[in-house]
């Protein structure tokens, strides 16, 4: 039983390492050149990415940035839409999660309900029929 589990755990902590190394490899092929990690480049940090937006605006943001960039209310978009593979787009959502803060200090509700961007609408421009593999 223990062996089971043992060997479970490190499935799953290969898994997540792989899929954070897929996420660098679609952050160093596409976001590269506007987007770093935690500095501020031509476009925001995945830092500050992480700590404003879910995994849903972030998706909706790299496959309709011009839609999207209208609903949260921006006057312009300079970010291209990407055409990205269903596990790429994951994979690059998860590594921008990765720098996602927890601050401490703040850990109550209120504090997460401040940062959260409220949307009315779903994102009707991404179609999970698109995905693709």
């Amino acid at each position: 039983m223990n062996r089971a589990i043992t060997s479970l755990f490190l499935l799953i902590i290969i898994s997540s390492l792989v899929s954070a190394e897929n996420g660098k490899k679609v952050f160093e092929s596409y976001c590269w050149g506007c987007h770093h990690q935690t500095a501020t480049a031509f476009g925001p940090s995945f830092k500050e990415i992480a700590s404003k937006r879910t995994a849903q605006e972030i998706k909706a943001m790299i496959t309709d940035p011009e839609g999207v960039s209208k609903e949260f209310g921006y006057k312009r978009n300079a970010m291209p839409k990407l055409n990205l593979k269903a596990d790429e787009l994951n994979a690059i959502t998860e590594y921008i999660l990765s720098y996602k803060e927890i601050d401490s200090k703040n850990d109550n509700n209120e504090s997460k309900e401040q940062n959260k961007t409220i949307i009315k609408n779903p994102y009707p421009t991404i179609a999970i029929s698109e995905e693709k593999n």
